[in-house]
């Protein structure tokens, strides 16, 4: 039985749309706002189909698609309340709500007609329930496909390694042998050398472009024959990766090593097929690669990974690189933050393998590094960080006002109004490094307006009202002109305009998410975009998707990196409000970061992390 398609009579009221149809527990459910009217549409479908009338598990169904909008694999019986509205449009107080007792509900899914039990040779369900966990059948297969690669790429031989030469290229690389400050990145070199699959985890700033760079350097001195891939979810990290390998300064002999590869999104890499979910390769046609480095794989969703895993060979080496603590994909899975998390089988023949080639440590479980070192920033940045990735949120605030100047918090500043009081200095900054980027786009400088326009960038984590993008945007384009603009914004391609790309464009070599600048040119303005030392310079008539970019999401500036940041808060009951977006929003600050809102909404953000439901994390 296949899932339908919801469809059915909706009826809007004060901007709620709900189920015409719904009765019981799904029409509860729905007039809270728990349900999208889809949602019930979906239930009641596949209570039609399968026969099936009882409103628990028409509610445990329903409960489930709503679950994988808001990023969970699968719907926690157990803990549903906590799980399911983690992430939705809205807060809703659900304590007076009828939820099923767990374990009866649990046994009524497992006796229903729709639900398969953990039976892979079970088919025809579109449900499923395992441990607890109640999936759409395809997730459950996706989820299992996934483990079931991890299984046996670790149950495998592992790969054939030179262990004298691997030493010997460490001692190179790592001069400060295995008790320096890079112990635990010459560490996780080691581990991605000597397993199939690794994951490589740490926040900004911890090295781990260094390393990938290191171990692409030590994999071809092992053997200088290796295909490599690099890949990253979005065309924007695609383009930064390849980036800051090329920036990494490495010996001139292990540099000329990592000459070759390019990096491109994953999509690209396995080839997709026009009108098709699929790909070119995959179970069937491997990729021709022997290594494969996937960076920003906090992004990476539970499909993808799965399309992914078939796809590469069994004997090439996979290395996934990110941080667990970002915020995760749009699309249902945490699979960075599953492999991080989930408990694995110590290895005692890694370890030993460890010895011998010099990096000694704690064992390894799961082919799991992490770098914990902060090289980018240092200071109260860091300390704010940690505080927030640990959930203490006293020691978030007491970092907010320790008075140091790479941390600012500005206090119940009244967001509602035009020109809230206290924000005078955030209106100098952003109307000084506005100005700075202008005057070096009029003289036609790239490289400097570049940088000028990376130095200050404002985040909301809304879009829209009075904590969003649109009202932000807008305050800061009249500063601007009421601050006597440099270049001639009545042309719509002035000097300074900064740029957000919105589509890929492939041709042009521009991605969703990069941001750029206009320049003035002698033949005329020209969108200027960052690639390494040579900024690419593209005629604006040629690009279709771009707008002016002077504030954006916390989930679009994902992956960047900024000298100063300055955070418009929502208040604390806004649903986005995580920890995950706190943490990624100070984190995409390099000398200072600029908190806008309460003590109140920092708290909430920092004890409500995002609670994406996965049998991945509970076993591998």
């Amino acid at each position: 039985m296949s899932v339908p398609t919801a469809t059915g009579a909706l009826l809007a009221e004060d901007g709620v749309r709900f189920a015409v149809r719904a009765t019981g527990l799904l029409a509860e459910f729905n007039a809270r706002g728990v349900l999208a009217a889809t949602d019930v549409q979906v239930a009641h479908r596949l209570g039609r189909l399968g026969g099936e009338t009882d409103e628990q598990v028409l509610l445990a169904a329903a409960l489930t698609v709503r679950a994988l909008r808001a990023g969970s694999v699968c719907l926690d019986l157990s803990a549903v309340d906590r799980t399911v509205l983690a992430e939705g449009d809205e807060l809703v107080d659900t304590s007076d709500l009828r939820w099923p007792e767990p374990e009866s509900w649990t046994a009524a899914c497992a006796a229903s007609p729709l639900v398969a039990a953990d039976d892979a040779t079970a088919t025809g369900h579109p449900l499923r329930l395992v441990d607890g966990l109640l999936y759409l059948d395809r997730y459950w297969r996706q989820e299992e496909q996934v483990r079931g690669a991890l299984a046996t790429r670790a149950a495998a031989p592992p790969p054939v390694v030179d262990e004298a030469r691997l030493r010997a290229a460490l001692d190179r690389l790592f001069r400060g042998g295995p008790d320096a400050t890079d112990a635990a990145q010459r560490r996780a070199v080691a581990v991605c050398t000597l397993r199939w699959i690794s994951v490589l985890a740490g926040g900004p700033g911890t090295g781990k472009t260094t390393t990938v760079a290191t171990l692409l350097a030590v994999l071809r001195d092992q053997d200088p024959s290796l295909r490599i891939a690099l890949a990253a979810p979005t065309g924007k990290a695609a383009a930064r990766m390849q980036e800051a390998l090329a920036e990494v300064d490495l010996p001139p002999g292990d540099r000329e090593r990592l000459a070759g590869p390019s990096a491109s999104t994953i999509h690209r890499l396995l080839g997709p097929i026009r009108g098709s979910s699929r790909f070119r390769f995959d179970r069937h046609r491997r990729l021709p690669y022997d290594v494969v480095v996937v960076d920003e794989t906090s992004m990476v969703s539970l499909t993808l990974m799965a399309r992914l895993l078939e796809a590469v060979r069994p004997d090439a080496r996979l290395v996934l690189v990110g941080d667990p603590d970002q915020l995760a994909s749009v699309e249902a899975g945490a699979v960075l933050g599953d492999l991080v998390a989930a408990p694995a089988d110590p290895e005692p023949h890694l370890d030993h393998a460890l010895e011998r080639v010099g990096a000694p440590g704690p064992p390894v479980t799961g082919g799991v590094t992490v770098l914990d070192r902060t090289w980018r920033f240092h200071g109260t940045i860091a300390a704010l960080a940690a505080a927030i990735r640990a959930g203490d949120a006293d020691a978030a605030v007491a970092a907010l006002r320790a008075g140091q100047h790479d941390v600012v918090f500005v206090e119940d500043a009244d967001l509602t109004v035009r020109d809230p009081a206290g924000l005078r200095a955030l209106r100098d900054e952003v109307v000084g490094a506005a100005s700075e980027t202008e005057l070096a786009a009029l003289d036609g400088d790239a490289p400097l307006a570049l940088s000028r326009l990376d130095e200050h960038r404002l985040l909301c984590a809304h879009r829209r009202g009075p904590f969003g993008v649109t009202r932000w945007a807008a305050d800061v384009e009249r500063w601007l002109l009421e601050a006597g603009p440099v270049a001639d914004r009545d042309e719509e391609w002035y000097p300074g305009r900064p740029l957000l790309v919105t589509a890929n464009d492939h041709d042009r070599g521009v991605y969703n998410g990069d941001t750029g600048v206009v320049i003035a040119t002698p033949k005329g303005p020209r969108a200027v975009f960052a690639r390494g030392n040579a900024p690419i310079a593209i005629a604006p008539s040629l690009l279709d998707a771009v707008t002016t970019v002077h504030a954006m999401t916390v989930h679009r500036a994902q992956g960047s990196q900024f000298a100063r940041v300055s955070v418009i808060l929502p208040p604390a009951e806004s649903p986005l409000l995580t920890r995950e977006l706190l943490y990624t929003a100070v984190t995409r600050a390099r000398v200072t970061v600029r908190l806008v809102g309460s003590e109140e909404a920092v708290r909430a953000a920092i004890a409500r992390p995002i609670g994406r439901a996965s049998g991945l994390r509970r076993h591998r």
